[in-house]
């Protein structure tokens, strides 16, 4: 991508305490975000999608700190996000310069105030104006969003709006300080499946329109198909697959990767067992020998028991953390059910 970098994430690690032990949840993570596209960050439940995320807001829990590495946030000038501690040095970043939409959007607003407060309150702390001009700012982002007769609905209580409603007041809320990135914490995993389309297609034309970077996190790969530029493929705490989203879906490389293709359900023929991923992950707490994949991978190898690959380039773009990318590797091909995998999910959706 020729785009400038905005956020560079280096060799992160960020860990936390529970119970007397210590998790690593993140494990040497490096990743380059680009100005004005959407990257989705995608794995099971567990593989550090979330924690990955707080950390660049410094929203982590309480037990919870970065172990080491460094987060450099590229605007004006360059800040080290991972040395920021205290709640007044992130007001300066949190709103300003990154958002976050969260998945449920009534755990993210204050039932008792009205909607227009919520987002003019936003706007008086960030962009310091008058009451007045944050109400026609407030009034005018709503507009914005899809909120129909924006002017009447200002004053209205959250329990005034459907589900599908609130998501856009949240977005509305997220955008209304103009950030240059734009987190997306599964942000239609509680909508339904026509509002989920409404949302995603707001989110892209919001980003046209604003010119901001999209983090989007899921485990939805049909969403990812529908929204985004690149992908990284999280598996237990690591990148497991990095690339474009034709490279993810037309040539991924990664056993992991395969199997969270297969997993799609508009894949599967009527009557046909799903596909799941046999096993579990493995345990945070360790120290993990060799590919943290290897105990689930049909393609394991010996050498997968014993060390961690290293990440191979396959393109400018396409990158991949397996032992099957070294030259002295068999050649394996990837399952018949994720080949043509463009024709068949236009098949399932009668395209």
């Amino acid at each position: 991508m020729n785009n400038k970098v905005l956020l560079t994430v280096n060799d992160l690690e960020v860990c936390f305490k529970v119970r007397g032990k210590i998790l690593k949840a993140i494990r040497n993570i490096s990743l380059d975000i680009y100005e004005n596209e959407v990257i989705a960050i995608v794995g099971e439940s567990g593989s550090g999608k979330s924690v990955l995320t707080k950390a660049l807001t410094g929203m982590l829990d309480i037990n919870g700190y970065i172990n080491g590495g460094s987060i450099l946030f590229n605007d004006n000038e360059v800040i080290d996000l991972s040395k920021l501690k205290s709640n007044r040095e992130w007001q300066k970043i949190r709103g300003t310069k990154i958002a976050t939409v969260f998945q449920d959007p009534m755990t993210s607003l204050n039932p008792i105030l009205t909607i227009g407060n919520q987002i003019s309150s936003i706007i008086i702390k960030h962009q310091n104006c008058s009451k007045e001009e944050a109400k026609n700012r407030a009034i005018n982002i709503m507009k914005r969003v899809g909120i129909p007769n924006p002017e009447k609905r200002y004053n209205d209580y959250p329990f005034q709006y459907s589900g599908g409603m609130r998501q856009r007041i949240v977005l509305a809320i997220a955008l209304s300080c103009q950030p240059k990135i734009l987190i997306c914490d599964e942000p239609t995993t509680a909508l339904d499946v026509t509002i989920q389309a409404q949302i995603l297609r707001l989110i892209k034309s919001l980003q046209l329109e604003f010119k901001f970077t999209i983090i989007f996190i899921t485990h939805d790969l049909g969403v990812v198909a529908n929204i985004a530029d690149r992908v990284a493929v999280l598996y237990a705490g690591q990148i497991a697959e990095l690339g474009t989203v034709e490279d993810i879906f037309y040539d991924s490389r990664h056993p992991y990767t395969w199997a969270l293709l297969s997993s799609l359900p508009q894949l599967a023929n009527k009557g046909d067992e799903l596909y799941s991923i046999s096993g579990t992950p493995p345990s945070l707490y360790n120290e993990i020998i060799g590919d943290p994949f290897a105990a689930r991978n049909p393609y394991c190898l010996k050498i997968d028991l014993i060390s961690s690959p290293p990440m191979f380039k396959i393109s400018d773009t396409h990158y991949a953390k397996t032992w099957l990318l070294d030259e002295r590797a068999p050649k394996i091909e990837k399952p018949e059910i994720i080949n043509n995998i463009h024709e068949k999910m236009l098949k399932s959706f009668n395209l």
